[in-house]
């Protein structure tokens, strides 16, 4: 179904070519990323639906999500996709939660040439992340200096999986790169659990996928309630942060929680000036996929009513990967008097994309 909205699509994947990444890379970072070191991988759970999705293809048999041509006609045009937002995280996070800084660094680097030399250049609509390993944040900012200048780059990226929460100093740098080209910082999930990060819950290692899948929310509450009581976004007032891929429902319960002991607790964080519920909705934004599911159908909309959701939610397919959601299908859980802020104008506003007419 052709979509009414104009839609910006915050969270795509495409696939990149390794061999040009493999181009883009000096030795001796090249024969390692040749040999197959491309990162930490995964916990090796098993997914019955794999990761992409199965028909996600081109008329020719190829997968549409490693050309830009293909992604451009086969699925911006058909759902009516007026910009969409790459984020390269299988060839990317991965190295996030790398112990080898300095490979981490030059591979991620290579991702962000491909993606600028290779896919930017081909369709008007598209943009991408920055991605940094922000294990050393001074290579990280580095890597933000050396792009984050260029148009199509619309935002810095990182894993939520990570060995201790995103508020912390030590990647304060990485804060400082992004504010002053003025980009917002995203984190996207994935490898919790791997590489240097820590388990993926607070009580362990989960025994399935389902398990596992279930609970990455709990890395994105953690990331939250640092960010804020460490004060970033009190040091960097005009910094947003992007919650991709985390869900929705869980967000208005944890800001109860959150200011109630706030206000109990306010003299550990005299930086926080105002109520830590007034401090996210100001800095921070969520993506809608995986968007909750609930019966009656009425529930999720209630939840939508205990947050400024048409100022913090952006629509994202999460294509091409197994659980992704269209805009038709996203776009009708929102109550009339949101789904043009949810598919598009928040997303418009953050990445200051031109108007529908203007691009």
């Amino acid at each position: 179904m052709h979509n009414a909205h104009a839609v910006v699509d915050a969270d795509i994947h495409p696939v990149l070519d390794p061999q040009r990444i493999m181009e883009f890379l000096p030795q001796p970072w090249r024969g390692r990323y040749a040999g197959g070191n491309r990162g930490p991988g995964n916990l090796g759970y098993w997914n019955p639906n794999g990761v992409m999705r199965a028909d996600a293809v081109a008329p020719d048999g190829s997968r549409i999500e490693r050309d830009p041509q293909h992604l451009a006609r086969y699925f911006f045009d058909p759902n009516n996709i007026a910009y969409g937002i790459l984020n390269a995280v299988d060839d990317g996070m991965s190295f996030g939660v790398s112990p080898e800084l300095d490979f981490a660094a030059a591979a991620v680097s290579a991702a962000n040439d491909v993606i600028v030399h290779d896919w930017l250049p081909v369709d008007s609509r598209l943009r991408a992340a920055l991605i940094v390993a922000p294990g050393d944040p001074s290579l990280a900012a580095r890597e933000i200096h050396r792009l984050g200048d260029h148009p199509g780059l619309v935002q810095v990226l990182m894993p939520s999986a990570a060995p201790m929460p995103y508020g912390h100093r030590f990647y304060h740098p990485i804060y400082a790169a992004a504010v002053e080209h003025e980009l917002p910082v995203a984190i996207h999930p994935g490898n919790e659990g791997t590489g240097v990060s820590g388990p993926p819950t607070a009580a362990g290692y989960a025994g399935n996928y389902l398990a596992w899948h279930t609970g990455l929310v709990g890395s994105y509450i953690a990331h939250l309630t640092s960010l804020v009581t460490e004060g970033v976004f009190i040091k960097f007032p005009t910094l947003r942060f992007v919650l991709i891929e985390g869900g929705v429902s869980w967000l208005p319960p944890i800001l109860w929680r959150f200011d109630k002991n706030w206000k109990a607790l306010r003299q550990t964080v005299p930086w926080l000036d105002r109520p830590p519920s007034v401090i996210v909705s100001e800095h921070m934004l969520l993506t809608t996929q995986p968007i909750e599911e609930p019966e009656p159908r009425a529930h999720f909309r209630a939840m939508l009513e205990m947050f400024d959701a048409g100022r913090m939610l952006m629509f994202s397919s999460d294509f091409p990967h197994w659980d992704g959601d269209t805009p038709d299908f996203a776009g009708g859980a929102f109550p009339s008097a949101l789904r043009s802020r949810v598919l598009g104008e928040t997303a418009r506003n953050l990445y200051r994309l031109p108007g529908a007419g203007d691009a």
